[in-house]
């Protein structure tokens, strides 16, 4: 074999490899890349204008995504991420409108903490009472909605204005969303450093199989636990987006999450049985949803429609997943 047969089969191995693994991925940025110029052809808008829009719109909406797929991944699933949302969000309403700049930002790195207690503690529920994550979540979204709500009965509250440029700003260019930033900046930071870790490791095992994850050493319990305190965190991120794209509290402002995320993570390719996907995926696939709503909105269709859309959008890819996962086998 000449060595330019052998550079030409190492890249096909290469790329074969890489579509193996991170097919659904490729896909779902395919799709998205494919809807964009659509979407450009119904607006009337600036496209500049558009694309800030769209990057408000997609910044909660991605780390709710971001939020339930770590829990997904590790076998479990989280009803709770919305009103998780809620509470940091009145919490960051409530108390930042008066403010520094700095402050502020000291602030939300406090609240994002406490977002991870409070995931943490769930998750420390779910490990020790032995209840199916389903069923705890479930309980944990009215305990954190009763909170948000203590906190903040109605609507109100508000941040400096530096804050709310991380959500409603640009930077450098007018085609550079801050939001779009700060969604590269908490993947880079934080996801990708305990991807490759051996809490991202134990995260995959976990979820992938509980008892051969156990025989290897794992620490299971501190896994589901460390999962739940990650995906508080992305919450809790999200929490803040809401106040920064918003410009004030909503008790009420996450609800529309908990539900969307598991869309999100289902057609980013995350296996709701565990161990597979990553957050590329339900990032892009927040997008997606947000674009689908957007585009009934220009073509005139009752916005309503799209939760029917988004139930069939799952339906769909679920099944292409099924069918997928048996002819692999």
């Amino acid at each position: 074999m000449s060595t330019v047969e052998a550079v030409r089969e190492g890249g096909a191995l290469t790329w074969r490899r890489i579509t193996s693994r991170h097919g659904w991925t490729i896909g779902v940025l395919l799709l998205l890349a494919l809807m964009v110029p659509y979407w450009r052809s119904l607006s009337q808008q600036d496209a500049q204008f558009d694309l800030q829009a769209l990057a408000i719109d997609v910044l909660p909406f991605a780390f709710a995504a971001m939020a339930q797929a770590v829990v997904v991944i590790s076998g479990g699933i989280d009803l709770s991420v919305g009103a998780l949302m809620s509470v940091i969000n009145v919490l960051s309403a409530e108390y930042m409108v008066d403010m520094s700049f700095r402050g502020a930002l000291l602030y939300a790195l406090a609240l994002v903490a406490l977002g991870a207690l409070m995931g943490a503690f769930t998750g420390l529920v779910i490990v020790v009472s032995r209840i199916p994550d389903i069923v705890v979540t479930l309980a944990m979204l009215f305990v954190w909605g009763g909170v948000a709500l203590l906190i903040l009965q109605i609507p109100g509250g508000g941040a400096p204005q530096g804050f709310l440029d991380l959500g409603l700003g640009t930077a450098g260019t007018r085609w550079l969303p801050t939001p779009f930033l700060v969604l590269a900046a908490a993947f880079v930071l934080v996801w990708l450093p305990l991807r490759r870790s051996r809490f991202g490791l134990a995260l995959y095992a976990v979820g992938s199989r509980r008892s051969a994850a156990y025989l290897s050493g794992v620490n299971v319990a501190r896994a589901r636990v460390s999962a739940y305190a990650l995906s508080g965190a992305f919450a809790a991120l999200g929490g803040l987006a809401l106040t920064a794209t918003s410009g004030l509290g909503d008790p009420n402002a996450g609800a529309i999450y908990t539900l969307n995320s598991v869309a999100a993570v289902v057609l980013g390719g995350v296996s709701l049985v565990g161990g597979v996907g990553g957050l590329i995926g339900p990032i892009a696939a927040a997008a997606i949803l947000t674009l689908v709503k957007t585009v009934l909105i220009l073509r005139g269709t009752d916005p309503n429609y799209a939760q029917v859309y988004q139930g069939l959008i799952i339906i769909a890819v679920v099944t292409l997943g099924s069918v997928a996962q048996r002819r692999r086998s």
